[in-house]
C-alpha cells in the first residue's frame, strides 16, 4: 500500500492526498503552483485545495495571492482519528441493541477481514486465548497479545521459530504452521488461511462442537510438541 493510498484512508480523494503531499514537501504554495507542481489541471487543483482545507489537511494564508500551507501529518491523522473516536462513540449509543450472536458457521475473506477479525477477537477476550498462527502474523498481532496480557488475559500461542513473551505459555512448533486457528473464552474460534490477500479464508463460529473439537486439536499440538521437545 503506498502513501497515496494511505491517505486516501483518513478520508482524502487521490487528488487531495498529492496536493497535500506536494504542499509537505515544498511547503506553502498557492494554486497556480500547486497545479504546475502535481500536473493536475488548475480547476482540479483549486476544487481539491479547498475540499483539502474543509478536511483539515491544509491552512489558508490570507495574502495578496491565496497560499496554502499543509497540516503536520501527525496532527491531520490525530484529528482524524479523534473524530472518528467521536462517531464511534456516536454510534454506539445510538445504534439499536445487538442482537444475540449467530451461532452458526461464519466465512470470512480476505487478508484484511480476517486479521481484523483475529484482533478483535483477542481485544475482547476476558479470560483466555489459545492461538496458534505462523510468525509472521504473529508479529502483526503482538501490541494485541500484548494489550491482553496486560489486561491479565491468560495467553497461550503456539507458533514456529523463535519467539519468547513474558506473561505468555509459548510452544514452538517443529514444522512450519499453514493455519490461523484462535480460540477465546471456549466460547468463539476462528480458523483458516492467510495466504494470498483476498484469497485468504477462515471460519469463525460460536459452534460449540467446533469450540471443542479445535480446543481438543490444540492440546493434542501441544502435546506433540512437548513430546518432540523431550526428544
Amino acid at each position: 500500500m503506498d502513501i497515496v493510498e494511505r491517505l486516501t484512508q483518513f478520508g482524502l480523494t487521490r487528488h487531495e492526498a498529492a496536493i497535500y503531499l506536494t504542499l509537505l514537501a515544498e511547503g506553502d504554495l498557492n494554486g497556480y503552483e500547486v497545479a504546475k507542481t502535481t500536473g493536475i489541471s488548475r480547476s482540479n487543483a483549486y476544487t481539491s485545495l479547498a475540499s483539502l482545507v474543509e478536511k483539515g489537511g491544509a491552512y489558508v494564508i490570507e495574502e495578496a495571492t491565496i497560499r496554502y500551507t499543509p497540516v503536520a501529518i501527525a496532527e491531520f491523522c490525530e484529528n482524524k482519528i479523534r473524530k472518528l473516536q467521536e462517531s464511534k462513540q456516536d454510534l454506539i449509543a445510538t445504534i439499536p441493541a445487538k442482537r444475540d450472536a449467530v451461532e452458526g458457521y461464519i466465512t470470512i475473506k480476505g487478508e484484511i477481514n480476517i486479521l481484523n477479525k483475529l484482533r478483535n477477537m483477542i481485544l475482547e477476550a476476558r479470560e483466555r486465548v489459545y492461538i496458534s498462527v505462523p510468525g509472521q502474523i504473529l508479529e502483526t498481532v503482538l501490541p494485541d497479545i500484548e494489550a491482553a496480557i496486560s489486561r491479565d488475559i491468560k495467553m497461550v500461542i503456539i507458533t514456529n521459530g523463535s519467539f519468547a513473551l513474558a506473561g505468555v505459555t509459548v510452544y514452538i512448533a517443529a514444522q512450519p504452521l499453514q493455519q490461523i486457528r484462535l480460540i477465546a473464552d471456549s466460547t468463539n474460534v476462528l480458523t483458516g488461511d492467510i495466504n494470498n490477500g483476498d484469497h485468504s479464508t477462515c471460519l469463525y463460529s460460536r459452534k460449540r462442537n467446533l469450540v471443542d473439537l479445535f480446543k481438543d486439536s490444540m492440546k493434542n499440538e501441544i502435546k506433540l510438541i512437548e513430546m518432540t521437545k523431550g526428544n
